[in-house]
């Protein structure tokens, strides 16, 4: 990671991603937690956001807070506080301790947040989007061979050193792909994105799963280069939004207002004459990224021999038959390799009835927009 980075957050980083257990989950009480007091519908509320300024397909709450679109929605006299998640198993956590109140989350800890109900009752109320190269992205050592195509790369990861964020949506991807591809690599490692920045420098791995921007930032420094992604192979990634169920139950119209300000923040990111503002939240958000960088994440298409895709993110906003048919996919999946303990989630923990009332009220229909890539040579800042 370069030195622009200060030390206080590379400790912050390596204390939270240590806290995660070995599948993303930590051990969290078993006794259910009480639920909590949100008050009555109308009144002020406190809430507690968890989000991802560091996971580009979850940059809708980065622009929420950089906009305070909630603002506009919310009871007047409300108060949100965001709290960083370095990666989606912190927020799951945090969650089930009645820490935060609405999570950000990609696709393997928002499912996995829906099936610890013993805890606390977490449910999946939007999307956040839908990708192929946002979460699910290959990375390999400079000194690698040039591979023909990204299968031929995948094989090359037989018998290799390979690390992950476990429990994050690059864990679901990267298992997905060695089973698929029948390719059993000789370590995969449980590392935070600290820690395989590190490892890429000093020479110590062969390959890694990560998810955008630290992707990027680690190929525009040097460090290890694009090999393959969810578009190699055909597997997508997405992102979901997810809350307490005691919030829904008790205040459906903070839901409904939130969800307003999650539509808002989505349309503004998929409209392209935004995307230097958006860049411009990210940068404000975040530490040790460039604005080049993190442009490059969203908005610019790589190779399709570095597992480049068309489109970049597509904002589905709420439980479209895809976004559907992921969640079943990946928990049919996580059941096999024993994340979760259901093979399909229960009906009630995906709750798209609020998302598709607030379309239906603003006359719109998912998908609601896009962010198609750019050639990096389209980049305009500095």
């Amino acid at each position: 990671m370069n030195a622009c980075l200060n030390r206080r957050w590379k400790a912050a980083l390596l204390n939270l991603t240590a806290a995660a257990a070995a599948v993303g989950i930590m051990g969290a009480t078993t006794a259910h937690a009480a639920d909590l007091n949100f008050g009555k519908p109308g009144e002020p509320v406190n809430l507690v956001v968890g989000y991802q300024p560091y996971y580009t397909q979850s940059w809708s709450g980065v622009v929420i807070r950089g906009k305070k679109f909630y603002e506009k929605y919310l009871p007047k006299g409300s108060t949100v506080e965001f709290q960083i998640g370095l990666q989606g198993a912190i927020i799951v956590n945090a969650m089930l301790a009645g820490k935060q109140h609405i999570g950000y989350k990609g696709d393997m800890p928002a499912i996995v947040a829906t099936t610890k109900q013993d805890v606390a009752d977490i449910r999946i109320v939007a999307n956040l989007g839908l990708g192929h190269d946002q979460c699910n992205v290959f990375l390999a050592r400079t000194d690698a061979p040039k591979f023909a195509n990204p299968k031929e790369a995948l094989k090359w990861l037989d018998g290799k050193k390979v690390a992950v964020p476990k429990g994050s949506c690059t864990d679901r991807f990267g298992q997905a792909v060695f089973q698929k591809e029948k390719v059993q690599p000789s370590e995969y490692l449980n590392q935070n994105i600290e820690v395989i920045t590190s490892g890429f420098r000093a020479g110590k791995l062969d390959a890694a799963v990560i998810w955008e921007p630290t992707a990027s930032r680690i190929v525009q420094e040097g460090l290890a280069k694009r090999i393959a992604s969810g578009s190699s192979v055909a597997e997508n990634d997405a992102g979901f939004l997810t809350m307490r169920y005691d919030l829904i139950k008790q205040r459906p119209d903070v839901v409904k207002a939130w969800l307003n300000a999650e539509l808002d923040a989505q349309l503004f990111i998929a409209d392209p004459r935004n995307a230097m503002e958006v860049v411009k939240m990210a940068a404000e958000q975040t530490t040790g990224f460039s604005d080049k960088v993190l442009w490059a994440s969203l908005f610019a298409r790589y190779a399709e021999n570095e597992g480049g895709a068309p489109v970049r993110n597509a904002f589905h906003y709420t439980i479209t038959p895809e976004a559907q048919e992921l969640i079943n996919r990946a928990s049919k999946f996580l059941h096999t390799i024993k994340s979760i303990n259901v093979e399909k989630l229960r009906p009630e923990a995906v709750m798209p009835e609020f998302t598709e009332a607030v379309l239906k009220e603003r006359g719109l229909k998912a998908p609601i927009g896009e962010v198609k890539g750019l050639p990096l040579s389209e980049y305009k800042g500095k």
